[in-house]
């Protein structure tokens, strides 16, 4: 149990325990949960805390978990742990889809003190004060699967990063047979189109060049409103003065339409870049899993997005070791990903989960053919990836410049609209949140390296 009165005001706090109140982030899982954690970062300030880093002893640990795997799980568990030996005397919030689907077995872990789901978020600090007045373990996990709106939980303000995410969009109504994350989030809720262009015009005014739309499945977005979806609130960002890049985190094939498609081409601010889930590249595996396309028409997505938008890099996801996935199978998913020769993939193994349909299959895959099937994919990915780049030396790319490199002294790193890494000598103090034509040199250490034109 926590050892300080985090009720007290900052100035009570700092005269009694010598130090301001003190709260870190631990964040596992996706972009919606790293925007999340941005929010709840956010309220704390406002409450008089400050912000440290998670290795640093604080009087508050807040677990932003995730529950997406078997290894997830156990991740956000092992995050938790760590925490209460930081500072035996800290309060541990643990917060997410793990708490959500598993709320029972998350309470009783000993070193959580308040256990929070996928709702309630934006009540953190006053059950962090509500456990200090009461000094007992708090749980507040609701059964998600009767939300019906969206829960209003904005950023007004970051403070590290050059591109900012926005949530648009909670929960996924899609149910594949080995997801569980529709039973974490919920169904399908879209954030009112006047605060996401209200939170788009406050980070244009802040500086910010460049939005990423997220959301647990952003292509349901507008599904549960009237008279909108995905295109017309990205229409409606476009006009927003300052904003240079509009980027989607990830969507669904059957979204991309021939009209939806020529309609984004014709969007300078768009970015050319399309994360579009695959899963598995065989029919057949596709049908276990749940999937609502086949092969040919996720094909016929792709060459749709490569006709109108050049130069467009499409990245995805693909799972291995599905049950049921045969040796037959695998090498179908083998040779449509290298006709396709993505920009980069992101391979993962197949979990199971408790909950999924997919978990009482039968024909479950051994891990070492799973291993086996991932470092394939992976070295794939990488020649792919390498190709991808390589077609860009010698040419001039717009980048958007963001951090310095790790391990190349004097070098500063950017994205391209397309995804690219690029690394460029020069200062980080002038070219952060800049955007500057970069002429391409060569590859090295997985950038592409380039010299900066103009100036």
């Amino acid at each position: 149990m926590a050892k300080v009165d985090l009720t007290l005001s900052n100035e009570e706090f700092y005269e009694r325990y010598g130090h301001k109140k003190t709260v870190a982030f631990y964040t596992l899982g996706c972009k919606v949960n790293q925007y999340e954690t941005e929010v709840m970062a956010e309220l704390f300030k406002k409450a008089g805390y400050e912000v440290v880093d998670f290795n640093e002893k604080a009087d508050v640990y807040v677990i932003n978990t995730c529950t997406v795997t078997n290894r997830s799980d156990m991740k956000s568990r092992q995050e938790i742990r760590k925490a209460r030996k930081k500072n035996p005397d800290a309060l541990v919030v643990a917060v997410g889809c793990y708490v959500q689907v598993s709320p029972e077995e998350a309470f009783s872990l000993p070193e959580v003190d308040i256990a929070i789901g996928t709702k309630n978020k934006d009540k953190i600090v006053e059950l962090v004060e509500e456990f200090t007045q009461k000094n007992q373990k708090l749980s507040v996990v609701n059964n998600i699967m009767t939300q019906k709106e969206y829960e209003e939980f904005g950023v007004t303000a970051y403070t590290e990063r050059t591109r900012a995410y926005i949530k648009i969009q909670d929960g996924c109504n899609q149910y594949c047979t080995y997801c569980i994350i529709p039973y974490a989030r919920g169904p399908v809720r879209s954030r009112d189109p006047k605060k996401v262009l209200d939170e788009v015009k406050r980070f244009a005014d802040s500086g910010y060049k460049e939005i990423v739309l997220t959301g647990i499945h952003i292509a349901s977005y507008g599904k549960d409103l009237k008279n909108i979806g995905l295109l017309d609130i990205i229409k409606m960002i476009h006009e927003i003065d300052g904003i240079k890049r509009i980027r989607l985190s990830s969507i669904e094939p059957t979204f991309l339409t021939e009209e939806f498609v020529k309609e984004i081409a014709n969007l300078p601010k768009m970015c050319r870049h399309y994360h579009v889930s695959l899963q598995s590249g065989c029919d057949e595996t596709l049908k276990r899993m749940g999937r609502r396309y086949t092969t040919k028409e996720y094909k016929s997505v792709i060459d749709r997005l490569r006709e109108y938008i050049k130069d467009v890099a499409i990245t995805t996801d693909v799972m291995v070791g599905f049950p049921g996935e045969t040796e037959e199978e695998f090498l179908k998913t083998y040779k449509f990903v290298e006709e396709i020769c993505f920009s980069k993939m992101h391979v993962f193994k197949y979990s199971r989960r408790k909950g999924t349909r997919a978990y009482n299959f039968p024909n479950q895959v051994a891990n070492h053919i799973k291993e086996d099937r991932s470092k394939k994919l992976i070295e794939l990915s990488n020649r792919c990836e390498y190709k991808f780049m390589e077609s860009f030396i010698g040419k001039t790319l717009e980048v958007l410049f963001e951090q310095p490199v790790k391990n190349m002294e004097g070098y500063v790193e950017g994205l391209t609209d397309n995804y690219l890494s690029i690394a460029v000598k020069g200062d980080i103090k002038l070219l952060r949140n800049e955007i500057f034509p970069v002429k391409i040199k060569e590859i090295k250490d997985n950038f592409l390296i380039g010299e900066i034109e103009g100036i």
